[in-house]
């Protein structure tokens, strides 16, 4: 009998992997819907009771109450390395595996960020911008020689480093913090791993590539913003939640910094007009205050925000989805219950 899977987030970019590849021993439904407590109520009771493996993407809920739905509910797959977006306690609790993929899309992230620090040292948005309507004079496209800048990259694991190795081939100085430093890393280019408040004082551009704990939540915030450079750029596509978005619009307001090239940003779900308003808008009103300031922020000329595509080319999408087959598969086998977590 195949296994009956529901997929949610589906998108066209993932279509090409499906029809390239023949998942005869799954029963597979698709949903360009996110699966939360407003949309599990669409499903029909024969799906809500014959399902085993659910899908997701970081669009989704995946709360106690949308798991209690489901009768006899095994697996629940996200197609990310973040879990946050779901109730892993209660996966504990009913004996649920939860997969995830520890990583992927590293070089597509690390060339995105790098794309973007391009694009604000060389003042590229506001040039083209000028193009359209002429509101800017000429002199405001002066940017910096790359190749004499410093770099400063919070955070070396696969994207981070893939971020050193770029910014090294482009000529630039590389600082790096890390709890754990990268020998191997050290051993392939010359950078330099130094405390944070080193890395911040010094850097021209940082660049942070931290998963979000809970515990780092405002990693960056007015303090950090206070001793960086006052001509130095903040990137961010790890998690919005790492960065104080409050204390980044006052000191991008007060020219303290630069600007910022943000591909994710605190509470994504509404400031990137998702399907679905985040419930927890409710309980954590910062939150909210953090997304009223991002239409503010993107209306900067200095400031560049993007819909959290960093990872998204065709390779990365292709190679998540085939991790996520892999990590279902073991599990459905006897492998590890939580993969990569």
């Amino acid at each position: 009998m195949a296994i009956k899977m529901l997929m949610f987030d589906f998108r066209h970019s993932e279509e090409k992997f499906f029809q390239e590849h023949n998942f005869e021993n799954f029963d597979i439904t698709f949903f360009e819907e996110s699966l939360n407590e407003d949309t599990v109520k669409n499903l029909t009771q024969e799906q809500l009771e014959q399902t085993t493996v659910i899908s997701v993407f970081i669009n989704s809920e995946v709360t106690q109450d949308v798991i209690d739905k489901f009768k006899n509910l095994r697996i629940i797959s996200t197609r990310s390395t973040g879990i946050d977006h779901i109730n892993h306690r209660i996966c504990v609790d009913k004996n649920i595996d939860l997969v995830n993929v520890g990583t992927y899309g590293a070089k597509s992230v690390a060339q995105y960020t790098v794309g973007l620090m391009i694009a604000l040292i060389r003042k590229i948005i506001p040039a083209s911008k000028y193009v359209l309507n002429k509101e800017f004079s000429c002199q405001s496209f002066i940017g910096h020689d790359i190749s004499k800048l410093t770099i400063g990259v919070v955070g070396t694991g696969s994207i981070g480093a893939a971020v050193c190795k770029l910014a090294h081939s482009m000529g630039m100085k590389v600082l790096a913090y890390d709890l754990v430093q990268k020998q191997e890393l050290l051993n392939e280019i010359d950078m330099e791993y130094v405390g944070l408040e080193t890395l911040i004082k010094q850097s021209d551009v940082i660049s942070l590539h931290v998963p979000f704990t809970g515990e780092n939540k405002h990693m960056f915030s007015e303090k950090e913003f206070q001793n960086m450079k006052p001509n130095a750029y903040i990137i961010n596509t790890s998690r919005g939640e790492i960065l104080d978005t409050v204390a980044l619009y006052n000191a991008i307001l007060a020219n303290r910094i630069a600007g910022a090239g943000l591909d994710v940003v605190s509470c994504e779900s509404y400031s990137f007009k998702c399907n679905q308003f985040s419930r927890r808008l409710g309980e954590d009103m910062s939150c909210m205050k953090e997304a009223e300031l991002v239409p503010k922020l993107a209306e900067m000329p200095n400031v560049i925000i993007t819909p959290h595509i960093a990872y998204e080319t065709q390779d990365a999408i292709d190679y998540l989805l085939e991790m996520t087959f892999k990590g279902i598969l073991d599990c459905i086998k006897g492998g590890s219950k939580f993969k990569n977590l």
